[in-house]
């Protein structure tokens, strides 16, 4: 059973609560500030939140719950808040009551009345729990969900969707941070459609420099160019019949994107060096890590190609936003006979997962393979607990970064495009690592 949050200032009245609790073999835990509970929930561990209306001694007004109620519900929307409140803060109480709040108690409080509501809450907690692990196994039994494996609310809004809108046969914009999974989200559109049997094809459309685009595309013959003794099929073609799949979209320069939008239009290529039009069938699914509207606002992305490749939007959310799939995930990246220790399961829901799933299963990979034995510890994982209970990232994110800086030829605006951060953030980031730029000589 999940564990009943008690948020508590006055550790007697926590005694108390923890006391009653035990009694009635109800699973809690006291969070004596704000700070402390949201760091609970954040990790997965709440079912229900117990919380007072005021924290510091002096306050009445119930600011302070208000304050928590808010950050809790923004943490977790479906998790059940029970307030605890004076007389002075009952009216405080009731309007949270209206903006979603399960319910209150007055103290002092009845003790048969509040140990059957908890109870009443934490069962409709399991029930809904229980009945988003049967509709994600009903998605999967109709769906081809290509080994997707999820426990979230949020992760099972998005394959749904990609799930109902395949066999549409239109184009698909999937947009999240890098690691998030929206290649797979791709795959379960492309082998939930009529042309499931065709070729799926790949292309790092971010990477593709002026001079290859058009030979990459839309191929070549021999002798289009310098060096090329070899007729050579561009990725449209490949995927004739099929789908083709257009990563880092939002990378593609303003040739690449102009030449991109006149075949999507037309539905036809010529290859280089030929002036025979050829016609292709084919669906298009792109991603982005990046804010197209911005990049549309700032010039750098043509508003009618966002409207060809837009006509349905997936949003995958980062892994931190949907920490209910960290474990899942993590245990299906184990190999056999390998498991997670409570510490090194702990600290995986603890971390912020700056690379997402990707980062995930490598560190999961490299702890299978190196790991002395054979249940995993934070260590083995290369995260390091603190004092907060956070974790510490031991080498992951550093070569992370530093990666992304050098790709980006040390420019921090566009590695924090590539991993999925503000440039403040990264900036941030890198101060805490110890990462100095080096500045290139005049």
């Amino acid at each position: 059973m999940d564990k009943v949050v008690i948020v508590e200032d006055q550790p007697a009245v926590a005694k108390a609560l923890r006391v009653l609790f035990d009694l009635h073999d109800i699973a809690s835990v006291v969070a004596s500030d704000p700070a402390a509970a949201l760091r609970l929930v954040e990790k997965g561990e709440a079912g229900l939140v117990l919380q007072d209306m005021n924290f510091t001694p002096g306050a009445t007004g119930g600011d302070e719950g208000v304050a928590l109620f808010r950050r809790l519900r923004a943490a977790d929307a479906e998790l059940p808040i029970l307030l605890m409140t004076a007389w002075t803060s009952l009216e405080t109480a009731v309007q949270l009551v209206k903006e979603g709040a399960s319910d209150y108690l007055a103290k002092p409080w009845d003790d048969a009345k509040l140990v059957s509501t908890v109870r009443v809450l934490l069962r409709a907690r399991e029930l809904r729990a229980a009945d988003e692990r049967e509709r994600a196994a009903r998605t999967a039994r109709a769906h081809d969900l290509r080994g997707t494996v999820y426990a979230s609310d949020a992760m099972h809004r998005v394959v749904s969707l990609a799930a109902q809108i395949a066999p549409a046969d239109v184009p698909v914009l999937i947009t999240g941070p890098n690691g998030a999974g929206k290649e797979k989200i791709a795959e379960i559109i492309h082998y939930g459609s009529r042309r499931k049997q065709k070729a799926f094809v790949k292309v790092n459309a971010g990477a593709l420099p002026d001079e290859l685009i058009e030979a990459e595309l839309f191929g070549a013959e021999p002798g289009a160019y310098t060096g090329s003794t070899r007729l050579r099929i561009g990725r449209f073609e490949a995927a004739h019949g099929g789908t083709l799949f257009l990563d880092e979209i939002g990378n593609l320069s303003a040739a690449g994107q102009m030449k991109l939008l006149r075949v999507l239009q037309t539905g036809e290529l010529e290859r280089l060096g030929s002036s025979e039009t050829r016609r292709v069938d084919v669906r298009v699914l792109c991603a982005t890590n990046s804010d197209l509207q911005q990049a549309i606002a700032r010039g750098r992305f043509r508003q009618d190609l966002y409207f060809r490749i837009a006509v349905v939007e997936i949003a995958v959310p980062a892994l931190a936003q949907r920490r209910e799939d960290v474990l899942p995930l993590a245990e299906s990246f184990l190999a056999a006979g390998k498991t997670l220790g409570d510490a090194a399961r702990q600290a995986l829901l603890a971390h912020d997962w700056p690379g997402n799933v990707r980062e995930l299963q490598n560190r999961i990979l490299r702890a299978t393979a190196l790991a002395a034995g054979d249940v995993l510890t934070p260590a083995d994982l290369g995260l390091a607990g603190d004092s907060t209970g956070r974790t510490e990232d031991v080498p992951y994110e550093r070569t992370q970064i530093e990666t992304a800086l050098l790709n980006a030829n040390g420019s921090v605006s566009r590695a924090a495009e590539e991993l999925g951060l503000s440039r403040q953030a990264l900036y941030r980031r890198m101060e805490k690592l110890g990462i100095v730029l080096e500045r290139k000589p005049r």
